[in-house]
């Protein structure tokens, strides 16, 4: 049957109607005042794709990199085409209008949201990444069922799936149609701060249709209120300038002006706060867990819309007192203050809004106002917008920090700031209009403030707490999971993964901050200079991650970077740099350079520091391994006590490794990026073959399972640190192979090893089954 009604749905069935409506099942069954509707499961859509013979195609359209915005733009419009162009069967059309009628009258306006089966759940927050539409009736219906499928293949979907491991063939989306509420004010509210996690409600409120205060168009009030009492202990009245309604003559959601009367009114009564507040905490007693709740009123009547958990907060209860202005909402304002935008006359703020996700962050202001700047976002600039939309997150990912005109705690800027660890102020007013482009700005994302100029001294790293397990039990596995560390400086957080120790941190990347060539470096400040600068960078990262270990790569730049930095004109021009004068083959060709890179790693080991690992990129064969043996010795390093090994990111290393295994390695890591490349002949910079990038395809497997069979038999250890290594599919085949750790990015620490446990779990059961 195409379709399962919300009374007859409950969480166990999330797998075929998605997070969404087995959430809305659970809150009828407990008896809240949900409104009437059903679901087209999500076993309707997979028979769509697949027996129209489209779901190949579409998974392999949308399998991009997802940091490249041109890729994912082309991904989504593709996936987008094959849904939207291929016909609905007859008989789930007929199913999906039949249960419609079955609605009140037979004509009531409905919304029509999406309900992934990876959306609103526990471990994994993907919500607002789907569609949703509001006001449709019967003419419409089956059109937007079908927007709602291609959705799923939304830009931020796409990205999101790719950046935390989610396979997109194996997620599903059902479609919840649910009579409309005609909301004459609606928001959303949170059971404990979404933030910080601290025991108090927040309720956010705003005339008309909710998807106002959803999206971000329009600034919400704000209420904080005593969880236990259900009384408001702080009220902040926004300046409401728009609202989404109905138009009673077309029955398409429209966005209107707020009359005059209503923009700086308060949208709830005290008495409206507390009902509020106990359907907050019965959601949250029903569900054991902190609660993110969609809400509506009309004709004086409360109904919840959705609930879904609170992923952006630690596991641990918060049981500190904060101070209603440290709990990240913005303290109360006079209502002929236009709700607190605008620049401030008191010292340096020059706006408040509302303190969205928690950190310091200084940059320059960087004002998009259309898709063509996103370009220019560099790393480190502070994005000033309206408000963020889904093609922002690579853009927001390169940025410090994040403020906005519009919005509240559950904008779209809201939701992603929180989940990347990105400072965030959002709702400030003006802050597009009254900052210039490239205007030094300090913003604070726990007290909602916009400062004038930078504070270096009091700049922030990469949030630890971001990066902090949510589960605080560690998966125990045989298998080490550990973590890439791409700068020194994101060490500590990467510490805080609880990775088993560092995979690979690159030197390169050391190298190229300096901002001149080696050469050019060395001449100008002479070589003790060079080698601190390399001893500070692996000693920061040795230090914090002490015992465990830490494997650091030689330098691996291809000319076309270091042609970039000064000195740079010097370098030999090559018309594939990939396949040139890089890697150890460069390292060898000048072993004075090469020296001061090894005097770094003996005077790390003279500090005490030995849990470093050195490691040589792009070798080929025992020859290569043998000279950069032989240089590690001549630099004061003994190759039989220390750990060292080699990249295995080409097909004539993975052949050639049992002559290396005898040249005395002990352990080899897989570089898959170069690995596939080089074994596919498939340039993963040039977009036209981009698509034959496949780090499983069956040929590069099979060298990294012969590579780790050979490694096995000479006691040599295996890893791997490529991109690959965060994908359960890789991670199922290395762990099946005996792979003896993977290094994973810091995002994906924890999935990772959860993902080897549940494989090894699985290897032990087929044992003594």
């Amino acid at each position: 049957m195409a379709v399962a009604w919300l009374e007859d749905v409950r969480s166990t069935d999330v797998d075929g109607v998605g997070g969404k409506a087995a959430s809305l099942g659970e809150l009828t069954a407990a008896g809240l005042p949900v409104p009437s509707g059903f679901v087209v499961t999500a076993g309707t859509y997979r028979e769509f794709i697949e027996n129209a013979d489209i779901d190949e195609e579409l998974f392999a359209a949308v399998d991009v990199d997802h940091e490249d915005t041109d890729a994912l733009r082309e991904a989504h419009g593709r996936a987008h085409e094959l849904i939207m162009d291929t016909p609905i069967p007859d008989d789930v059309r007929e199913g999906i209008l039949a249960a419609y009628r079955s609605l009140g009258d037979g004509e009531r306006f409905v919304a029509v949201r999406s309900s992934a089966t990876a959306e609103d759940l526990p471990d994994a927050s993907f919500a607002g990444q789907q569609e949703t539409f509001l006001n449709v009736q019967a003419e419409a219906l089956i059109e937007r069922v079908k927007e709602c499928w291609a959705s799923l293949f939304s830009q931020r979907a796409i990205y999101y799936r790719n950046r935390q491991g989610f396979p997109h063939a194996e997620v599903d989306i059902a479609v919840v149609v649910q009579e409309m509420v005609p909301a004459e004010k609606s928001g959303v509210l949170f059971t404990s701060h979404p933030s910080t996690g601290e025991p108090r409600i927040i309720v956010e409120a705003a005339w008309g249709l909710g998807e106002a205060v959803v999206s971000g168009t329009v600034s919400p009030d704000n209420y904080v209120v005593d969880k236990e009492s259900g009384e408001a202990e702080t009220i902040t009245v926004a300046d409401k300038k728009v609202m989404m309604r109905k138009d009673d003559e077309t029955g398409e959601t429209v966005e209107q002006a707020v009359p005059d009367e209503k923009r700086s009114k308060r949208v709830l009564a005290d008495d409206e706060i507390a009902e509020l507040a106990e359907l907050g905490r019965r959601v949250e007693d029903h569900y054991d867990a902190p609660q993110d709740v969609e809400w509506a009123v009309y004709d004086g009547d409360i109904y919840m819309l959705q609930s879904r958990p609170i992923t952006t907060i630690a596991d641990e209860e918060i049981d500190v007192d904060i101070d209603a202005d440290d709990a990240g909402t913005a303290p109360p304002v006079d209502p002929a203050d236009d709700a607190g935008a605008g620049p401030s006359n008191s010292g340096d703020v020059l706006f408040r809004g509302l303190g969205s996700s928690p950190g310091v962050a200084s940059g320059q202001a960087r004002i998009v106002t259309k898709l063509d700047h996103l370009d220019q976002v560099g790393d480190g600039d502070i994005i000033v917008t309206e408000m963020t939309m889904p093609d922002m997150v690579p853009a927001m990912k390169r940025a410090a920090g994040i403020v906005t005109d519009e919005g509240g705690m559950t904008s779209h800027a809201a939701i992603i700031s929180r989940e990347l660890g990105v400072p965030a102020v959002v709702g400030t007013g003006s802050a597009t209009r009254e900052l210039e482009d490239g205007q030094p700005v300090t913003i604070d994302g726990d007290k909602g403030s916009v400062r004038e100029g930078t504070e270096v001294e009091k700049e922030q790293p990469e949030p630890i707490e971001a990066a902090r397990p949510k589960t605080p039990v560690k998966p125990m596995t045989a298998t080490e999971v550990k973590v890439n560390v791409s700068i020194p400086e994101a060490a500590e957080r990467a510490a805080a993964t609880g990775a088993d120790g560092v995979g690979l941190l690159r030197i390169e990347h050391m190298v190229l901050s300096l901002g001149q060539t080696p050469t050019r470096y060395i001449a100008e400040n002479g070589e003790r200079a060079y080698v601190d600068e390399l001893v500070d960078g692996i000693r920061t990262a040795a230090e914090e991650f002490y015992p465990r270990s830490v494997r650091v790569r030689t330098l691996d730049a291809p000319t076309d970077e270091f042609r970039q930095l000064e000195g740079g004109d010097d370098e030999p021009r090559e018309h594939n740099p990939m396949l040139g004068y890089r890697g150890i083959r460069r390292s060898l060709d000048t072993p004075d350079l090469f020296a001061h890179e090894l005097e770094a790693f003996r005077r790390i080991f003279a500090m005490g520091y030995d849990n470093v690992e050195v490691m040589f990129p792009l070798v080929n064969d025992a020859d290569d391994v043998a000279r950069a043996r032989d240089l590690l010795r001549e630099a004061g390093v003994d190759p039989e006590t220390r750990e060292w090994g080699v990249m295995v990111e080409t097909p004539a290393s993975a052949l050639e490794v049992e002559s290396m295994a005898k040249e005395g390695i002990d352990f080899v890591s897989f570089g898959t990026n170069d690995l596939t490349q080089y074994t596919l002949a498939v340039d993963r910079n040039n977009e036209r073959v981009a698509d034959r990038f496949d780090e499983l395809h069956p040929a590069v497997l099979k060298l990294i399972g012969d590579t780790i069979e050979t490694c096995r038999e000479h006691d040599v250890k295996t890893s791997i640190c490529g991109q690959a290594a965060s994908k359960p599919r890789m991670v199922q085949f290395l762990v099946e192979k005996g792979v003896s750790s993977v290094s994973a990015n810091i995002d994906a620490v924890r999935d990772v090893q959860h993902e080897v446990k549940r494989v090894e779990q699985r290897l032990i059961l087929d044992s003594v089954r």
